[in-house]
């Protein structure tokens, strides 16, 4: 009840399109939903960096960048190295589990968390990658029910977030097409040509200049906007 009630809020009170707020609310519905968890955040990791989000403290942050800095900890053994579960769990980072990560341990400990779960997001292959981050004060109270529902939660959170890089990725391209299509426009009044000789020409001038042709549509169109605030004196 409690994970369906959080997918709902998720997908309806913010556009999936939304990439932040939507992060937010994962971690959020995340360390309300499952059980015994006090304290959260999502890392994600591109071309190599390792980057925090939407933790819900500033502990939580640096706790977050400390495992980055040090290259270990439950959150980049599940952004690197998760098992076919994806899940690393650290049920006492003051006992056993402290060897795991003997760095990192003693500063989490020291921050009053005890304990982790942390869960890979696999929502797309690719150098991209994502884990859900919970922390407990207390060592010992992540439980089967409580991986179960971590588990789950980062399958619709795999999901929601898969929904965002689509969107954004459509955004692009319709902005792109957009681009492109206003540069034509500029070019065929210009010039007298139809919309075939028009994108020639920035074919042309793309192959010329090694830009990409949406670099070279964004210029021309930007160099005709300043050409109209110069001709109307603004």
């Amino acid at each position: 009840m409690a994970l369906r009630q959080a997918a709902r809020e998720l997908t309806g009170r913010h556009s999936i399109r939304d990439r932040e707020l939507t992060l937010r609310r994962i971690v959020e519905a995340a360390v309300e939903t499952v059980p015994e968890a006090d304290a959260g955040g999502i890392t994600v990791t591109e071309h190599g960096e390792v980057v925090s989000r939407h933790t819900t403290s500033p502990t939580i942050t640096k706790l977050a960048e400390l495992q980055a800095e040090l290259g270990e900890g439950p959150c980049m053994s599940a952004l690197h190295e998760p098992p076919e579960n994806g899940i690393i769990l650290a049920q006492d980072l003051g006992g056993a589990d402290g060897q795991r990560w003997p760095q990192f341990a003693p500063l989490a400990v020291e921050a009053g968390y005890h304990a982790m779960l942390s869960v890979q997001i696999a929502y797309q292959p690719g150098p991209k990658s994502a884990a859900l981050n919970l922390y407990a004060v207390r060592a010992q109270v992540f439980d089967e029910d409580a991986r179960t529902t971590a588990a789950l939660f980062a399958v619709q959170a795999a999901m929601l977030l898969y929904g965002c890089e689509q969107a954004i990725h459509l955004q692009r391209a319709v902005d792109s097409r957009d681009t492109i299509g206003q540069a034509k426009g500029i070019l065929m009044e210009r010039f007298g040509v139809d919309d075939e000789g028009a994108f020639q020409m920035l074919v042309r001038s793309s192959q010329d200049t090694n830009l990409k042709l949406v670099e070279v549509a964004r210029w021309l169109h930007d160099e005709a906007c300043r050409r109209g605030r110069v001709e109307h004196g603004s």
